[in-house]
């Protein structure tokens, strides 16, 4: 009998190569334990909400009157919503044309996507045209699209920070692509030296491959590290000299837990560094309300800005976008009270201000407790997580428990977190999800769990940890790879 066109075997062969870890064989594991009735502690995946953070109050409240205009007619609505929050919900819905349930543009809302506009400015100290900025269901929506847009085929090479956020390997996959990774220094505390870049270029054109844009993720994912300025100028002369497209994922900018390398924008770097490369050097940035003090990650509202971009190349992306017809309007509306939050003297800015302060305050205890957590187990090394929200320990597996994983036919770090999820209930991400050096091993895990549980779920952690390796040690002691 012959294949049908939905038969496995007859399937997009780049489809079948797509691998992603976060919802991987660990989260299925999980998944199935739950189902089971054991309790599972979700960190493998940035979902805020999902761990309990609650949502930040002005953002819903102008959503729930978009969501329900007939609110907005009601006598009392005055003793349930600030005024300000009223106000803001009758301007969103006079920027659309039938309110949440009509389609918007393709590239979202002129009137936030101005709103958007103002805010880069506002941050980077340069104006932005609107016209360059589209919005998104979420910055992956638009991370695919560009990447969709210049991969040509697998002579195709977009490069990659190694550890990276598997968004980046499993799309570079599915269009046909090749990743070239370049690999970040762990004992550095993730840092990233430009000599590397230079070799992984040099690889990947070795093999035939042309390298068409590099990706940066900042502050990182899984790594936690923040760019330095000096660091990202050196990024983006590295990018002017190849040629390169900088695809800048800064979608943890507000999650900053320390105070000697605050985030800064590529856009902004490149504007202060002028011509001739402020003019010509071609930069994605990519923004969004599931991360930061928001954590709105169901609301899959983002956006990204181009700079230098080509005008024909703008009409193409607008040509694509338009097979979606319109990103999810609710989502828009979070993205715009995100760009434009309440200001001093605003009837909802102290409470605001309060909630967002501290979700951030709370988020760098838990980075400081994670790590020291870490750093006191067995075998266990962990750079501080200076944003973003995971830590990314190393796990030093003892050559016995290497064998064991292979008998078991299972990576590693893969047979280490299943063991870890067994018997905790902690569901992490393996390292080798996202890369990472040859005979090294790491996990992935969230720094979102309820501060109030942290200390217990860090004890459970070290508990399972020294067992293991007590396990599977031969006490001969070996070096750190």
């Amino acid at each position: 009998m012959s294949h049908k066109g939905l038969d496995y075997e007859t399937l997009n062969e780049n489809v079948k190569k797509v691998q992603y870890a976060v919802r991987g064989e660990l989260y299925l594991r999980a998944s199935e334990l739950q189902k089971e009735g054991k309790k599972i502690i979700f960190t493998n995946v940035g979902n805020p909400h999902a761990l309990g953070q609650k949502p930040l109050t002005f953002p819903r409240q102008v959503v729930a009157l978009c969501q329900a205009p007939f609110l907005l007619d009601d006598p009392n609505v005055g003793l349930v919503f600030p005024a300000d929050a009223i106000a803001r919900a009758k301007h969103y819905l006079s920027l659309t044309s039938g309110g949440l349930g009509a389609y918007s543009d393709s590239r979202g809302l002129p009137g936030i996507r101005k709103e958007v506009a103002e805010f880069i400015g506002r941050r980077d100290g340069y104006p932005s045209d609107p016209e360059l900025i589209f919005l998104t269901d979420g910055a992956s929506k638009g991370v695919m699209q560009i990447l969709n847009t210049i991969i040509r085929g697998e002579r195709d090479g977009i490069l990659v920070p190694v550890p990276q956020y598997p968004l980046y390997s499993a799309a570079i996959s599915l269009f046909g692509g090749s990743l070239v990774p370049y690999y970040l220094e762990e004992t550095a505390n993730w840092g990233l030296d430009v000599n590397n870049l230079h070799s992984s270029v040099a690889a990947a054109r070795s093999k035939g491959i042309t390298v068409r844009a590099m990706v940066i993720i900042n502050p990182g994912n899984p790594t936690g590290q923040c760019l330095s300025e000096a660091n990202l100028k050196e990024i983006l002369h590295f990018c002017y000299q190849e040629n390169l497209v900088l695809l800048g994922d800064e979608v943890y900018q507000q999650n900053i837990y320390q105070d000697e390398r605050p985030f800064i924008s590529a856009r902004k770097v490149l504007m202060d560094m002028g011509p001739p490369i402020s003019k010509e050097l071609q930069l994605v940035s990519f923004h969004t309300v599931s991360k930061g003090y928001w954590g709105e990650c169901g609301q899959r509202g983002g956006y990204f800005e181009m700079t230098n971009i080509p005008p024909q190349t703008v009409d193409e992306i607008y040509k694509v976008a338009s097979i979606s017809l319109s990103p999810n309007v609710p989502g828009q509306i979070f993205l715009g009270v995100m760009v434009n939050p309440p200001t001093p003297g605003d009837i909802s800015y102290l409470q605001f201000m309060r909630e967002s302060k501290g979700i951030l305050e709370s988020l760098k205890r838990r980075a400081q407790i994670m790590t020291d957590g870490f750093n006191s187990c067995r075998n266990v090394v962990c750079n501080f997580t200076e944003g973003a929200m995971y830590s990314f320990p190393q796990i030093r597996l003892p050559p016995k428990a290497i064998e064991a994983a292979k008998k078991a036919g299972k990576v590693a770090d893969v047979f280490y977190c299943l063991k870890l999820l067994e018997a905790t209930g902690i569901s992490t991400v393996p390292g080798s999800g996202f890369g990472q050096k040859e005979g090294v091993f790491h996990l992935r895990t969230t720094i979102l769990p309820a501060e109030e549980d942290m200390p217990a779920i860090m004890e459970s952690f070290k508990k399972f940890n020294d067992e293991f390796m007590e396990q599977y040690e031969d006490h001969r002691g070996y070096s750190r790879m």
